[in-house]
């Protein structure tokens, strides 16, 4: 059968361009979801969602950001980060306080909880790349060809 050639076995008018295996955002989407069945376990341990985990990361990363710099850096709405902040402040994690020169604007700080749990954290990557079943080397390449696609896509939207 030439490559060209519909698959006899398929539905009607299919075609391998619409094959689901063979779509980009399947194999990302399904790798995402993977991905984060690997973490949730490590995550429990830490009493933090994987969102929750995502936002420690950018304050860890740098503390005493404002709601929209967070938003921003994690490519969400900030209406979305809200409630997900206001569940970290009550685990007394971060706090968050209205800016003096502005009030809409809402500052993030790390408390000495958080900060703490930055340490009980830093073994979260190691187990992910046990897990990924390629080397260090291979997972900063692949990060690097994702983070390409995703500036790529970002220039199309």
């Amino acid at each position: 059968m030439n490559a060209n050639e519909p698959n006899p076995k398929a539905g009607a008018g299919s075609c391998d361009e619409l094959l689901l295996d063979n779509q980009l955002c399947f194999a990302l989407y399904s790798t995402s979801l993977m991905m984060t069945k690997v973490y949730k376990p490590l995550l429990q341990a830490l009493n933090l969602t994987y969102p929750q985990y995502l936002a420690m990361l950018v304050l860890w990363e740098r503390d005493g950001l404002t709601v929209g710099e967070v938003s921003t850096r994690l490519l969400t709405d900030p209406g979305s980060l809200t409630p997900l902040l206001k569940r970290l402040e009550a685990e007394g994690l971060i706090r968050r306080t209205r800016s003096k020169e502005d009030e809409r604007v809402v500052l993030l700080t790390l408390t000495e909880q958080g900060k703490a749990l930055h340490k009980k954290a830093q073994s979260v990557p190691q187990c992910i790349l046990a897990a990924s079943g390629i080397n260090l080397e291979q997972l900063k390449a692949l990060q690097k060809d994702l983070l390409a696609l995703r500036g790529n896509l970002q220039e199309s939207i």
